[in-house]
């Protein structure tokens, strides 16, 4: 029976390595990782490591490592198949029926590995011949040494058009099955297959099992038009779901099971052989841009990978495709790390100049994924007029709604908007300058009525002020306190309603003071915090009237002020409170106008029938009725 790769990773995914390789050894948690005695040698100090993150055990003792599978094939002597059958009864997975056609193309495809291993011997075997003096001299000017060559698999294909290929068909193989695989190429306009891979320093590609899947050649000729080629797609390779020395780096990272070090992506194959030397774990793309197949196997592997660029200009264009592909699959837990070398120095020049410690150190020295995400957008444009500050804010919020996670969206919007405050300071204005407006409040839709002649006055300074004042001594009204108090903790629960809170406050007279400081910062383009929010608030008179405020939000039962809250149901509850406010507010306007005969077509019924809606709200707002009403709107 054969399984595919996606079956075999869904079974893996649905069991957790703790509790299969548990019922056979003894395990203790240890930080990220479970520890126990060896299974497969005698010791008294436990050096046997299990990590369900990564989905793999190590044994130190013995050195053996690898998954739930190979650990039943190694302790229960179970074959491959067995160990699969065993381990899909317990995940409750259905096993694939037998296919003659699927069986068919898998035994088609184990003969075109068998040829690729076949290959990669005959290219090794070149590499020492006089015919490979020219790649031995350019590896050792790469710095490196020869008994490295057997452990990444190098070797050299001549420049020969028909040399792999007579080499291989003497062993038995068919023209057809090496053009399939991508050794040979056909030509269009017919005649003998030939080579695809001619005077170049082959690297071998191997999947995530270790099987050779295909190769990349590095040319020896400085005139070749193509510096570096990869094999075609094949029934074996496929290039956007595949990562070059993906097996090695997680045995690095299997031995490194007591650290905290991440995959790395680099961009070559020579960086990845020069991180893998220097005990880091490295991988690479095939020569093109992350894609999404290959950021889902790095997330198996590490929560947030590194991303690793040279730090020059087309490193960071390589950066920023990386971050446009990625955004919309980041979620908590599962996200990129970015590292940005000096320019022009990749991991092969470090490790060749300067050593494995500071290679290690310049990887280690790496910046969160939403840091370069905003310098891509204020790189993108100078930021020298109000229009481009202004194009910068919409780039950041368009970057934070890609993520399709809203949680994590909403904390990406939050921080990005407060690294553009950071980046243009608010200018202190001047002092003692008055607020004009016409009627004293925003005009409709959120523009102005007026202008803003810098900060309104203090508290005390005004008879909004005065009137602020005397909230501290008399009650404030609880609901109203709860709206000012959310408002404080949530700066953009205000945001769909600037216009209201200028013009009706948060439902107490005593509070339009500070409903006016909140709604000017925030139409003045202040993206500040709660905290923020707190000291300015301290820092313009405000602090004794919020402490008056906190004592009477507690008093209201108000649920969006639950610490347990999540902050969609908060926001929505308060926009229901606040909703209640604001209609309460303009049926009273509507009674004022009906008493002064503004409003002659208001019978006696309509004004009734207002009246009482009016007074309801009233009750439902003094009685804390409110809360439930918002619940079940």
């Amino acid at each position: 029976m054969r399984f595919d790769d996606r079956f075999l990773e869904e079974l893996k995914a649905r069991l957790r390595p703790s509790d299969v390789i548990g019922r056979t050894v003894k395990l203790k948690r240890q930080g990220r990782e479970y520890v126990g005695l060896s299974p497969f040698s005698k010791e008294r100090s436990p050096s046997f490591f299990v990590n369900d993150d990564k989905g793999f055990f190590h044994d130190f003792s013995s050195g053996k490592h690898g998954d739930i599978i190979s650990f039943l094939q190694e302790t229960e002597r179970l074959s491959f198949v067995e160990a699969v059958q065993r381990l899909a009864g317990e995940a409750g997975m259905q096993l694939p029926a037998e296919d003659p056609q699927s069986a068919e193309r898998e035994a088609k495809k184990q003969g075109l590995t068998d040829w690729m291993d076949l290959a990669q011997k005959w290219f090794a075997a070149n590499l020492r011949r006089s015919v490979g003096k020219a790649a031995r001299e350019y590896l050792e000017k790469r710095g490196l040494p020869e008994d490295q060559w057997e452990r990444f698999g190098l070797g050299y294909a001549p420049n020969d058009r028909e040399g792999l290929k007579n080499a291989l068909i003497q062993r038995g193989a068919k023209p057809g099955d090496l053009v399939e695989a991508g050794m040979l190429i056909s030509p269009e306009s017919g005649g003998a297959p030939y080579d695809r891979f001619r005077d170049r320093l082959m690297f071998p590609i191997l999947d995530a099992r270790g099987r050779i899947v295909s190769f990349g050649g590095r040319a020896m000729n400085p005139d070749d038009r193509a510096k570096y080629l990869n094999g075609p797609e094949s029934p074996l390779f496929h290039k956007g779901a595949t990562l070059y020395g993906l097996p090695e780096a997680r045995r690095i990272l299997g031995a490194e099971s007591k650290g905290e070090q991440g995959i790395i992506v680099v961009e070559g194959y020579m960086d990845v052989i020069a991180c893998q030397r220097a005990g880091l774990p490295a991988v690479a793309p095939m020569g093109t841009a992350l894609t999404e197949e290959q950021m889902e196997r790095l997330w198996r592997v590490s929560a947030e990978p590194v991303l690793c660029f040279d730090g020059d200009a087309a490193g960071l264009r390589a950066a920023y495709r990386s971050i446009e592909r990625s955004l919309p699959l980041l979620k908590s837990g599962r996200s990129f790390r970015f590292a940005l070398l000096e320019a022009g120095q990749d991991p092969d020049d470090i490790l060749r100049d300067k050593g494995a410690p500071a290679l290690r150190h310049a990887i280690s020295e790496t910046r969160p994924f939403v840091e370069v995400l905003f310098r891509r957008e204020a790189e993108a444009e100078p930021l020298d007029t109000p229009e481009r500050k202004a194009g910068l804010k919409g780039r950041l919020r368009q970057a934070a709604s890609a993520i399709q996670d809203k949680d994590l969206a909403e904390q990406y919007r939050r921080d990005l908007f407060e690294r553009f405050d950071a980046l243009f300071p608010r200018q202190q204005q001047q002092q003692g300058q008055p607020y004009q407006q016409g009627g004293g409040r925003p005009g409709p839709g959120g523009g102005m009525g007026g202008r803003w002649r810098g900060p309104p006055p203090k508290l005390g300074q005004t008879a909004e002020g005065a009137q602020a004042m005397h909230a501290l001594s008399r009650s404030i009204e609880p609901v109203a306190a709860a709206l000012a108090h959310g408002a404080v903790d949530d700066p953009e629960r205000m945001d769909d309603h600037l216009e209201a809170i200028a013009r009706h406050g948060f439902g107490d007279p005593a509070l339009d003071g500070l409903a006016q400081e909140l709604v000017r910062l925030r139409f003045g383009g202040q993206s500040l915090d709660s905290a923020a929010i707190r000291r300015h608030l301290a820092h313009s008179g405000h602090d004794a009237l919020m402490h008056e405020v906190e004592k009477a939000a507690a008093k209201s039962g108000a649920p969006f002020l639950a610490a347990d809250k999540p902050l969609g149901e908060a926001r929505i509850r308060w926009s229901q409170a606040f909703d209640a406010l604001t209609r309460v507010a303009a049926l009273e306007q509507a009674l004022a106008s009906a008493k002064s005969g503004a409003h002659q077509a208001f019978d006696n019924s309509a004004f009734t029938l207002v009246k009482a809606e009016r007074d309801a709200l009233r009750r439902a707002i003094k009685t804390g009725t409110i809360w439930e009403d918002a619940a079940s709107s």
